[in-house]
């Protein structure tokens, strides 16, 4: 049995952003808190990124990915769909599993439509327009598992979205996935790094569901017309 590590996403979120706080000059340099945009995986990863963002006075926003999960076994996931409907997917599954072209197409397309309600509920539009370009993004969730969708939107940010550096920052992830984040992320913060890793919730005392209230009313706080 996993040891508790987080009293709630508002511990692990206060935990985050005291080691962002702490880490700002070796992180961040001279930038002021306008150049750093605090980048939340809803909906979890929203507790965290408000903290974070009103830590460093700094922007938060919200990207949304949805993973593709593979054929007869939804669970696993073998890629993640971006808002401008890229994808990024594990080649490597998708060989083993011999996944067609036509159903990693049929998903994509699915899953955008969910992606698009998500982001106009949540921010108000779906549109990004290079809001990143040359800024230090902070992408932010309450954990990572298989680490698709966060994989698959740190490449979004790093490669479309041309920011200027990327921090991944998340209390609790598989010490096996480590060397994926270094490779796509400028620096990388996990708090707790388990050999044995089965789920995000098995590490927190509370992990309640986080509804689409709860995202809308952080957004409302940060400024957000939602």
């Amino acid at each position: 049995m996993q040891p508790v590590k987080f009293q709630s996403r508002i511990d692990a979120g206060q935990k985050i952003a005291e080691r962002l706080f702490g880490l700002k000059l070796d992180l961040f340099g001279e930038s002021g808190s306008q150049n750093i945009v605090i980048l939340a995986v809803p909906r979890g990863g929203i507790i965290i990124g408000d903290i974070a963002a009103s830590e460093l006075v700094a922007r938060l926003d919200v990207v949304v990915s949805r993973k593709i999960g593979a054929p007869n076994n939804p669970e696993l996931a073998i890629g993640a769909v971006m808002p401008d409907g890229s994808y990024f997917m594990n080649q490597e599954i998708v060989d083993m599993l011999n996944v067609s072209q036509e159903y990693i197409d049929i998903q994509a397309s699915t899953q955008i439509k969910e992606i698009d309600r998500r982001l106009l509920s949540y921010r108000g539009s779906k549109e990004y327009d290079n809001e990143y370009q040359d800024k230090i993004i902070v992408l932010v969730d309450d954990g990572i598992a298989t680490g698709a969708t966060i994989l698959a939107s740190a490449s979004w940010i790093k490669n479309k979205q041309r920011c200027r550096k990327l921090l991944i920052a998340v209390p609790v992830a598989p010490r096996s996935i480590l060397k994926n984040l270094n490779e796509v992320a400028d620096d990388v913060i996990v708090l707790y790094t388990p050999e044995d890793f089965m789920a995000v919730g098995d590490f927190y005392q509370n992990f309640a569901q986080i509804g689409d209230d709860e995202v809308k009313e952080i957004m409302k706080r940060h400024g957000y017309n939602v």
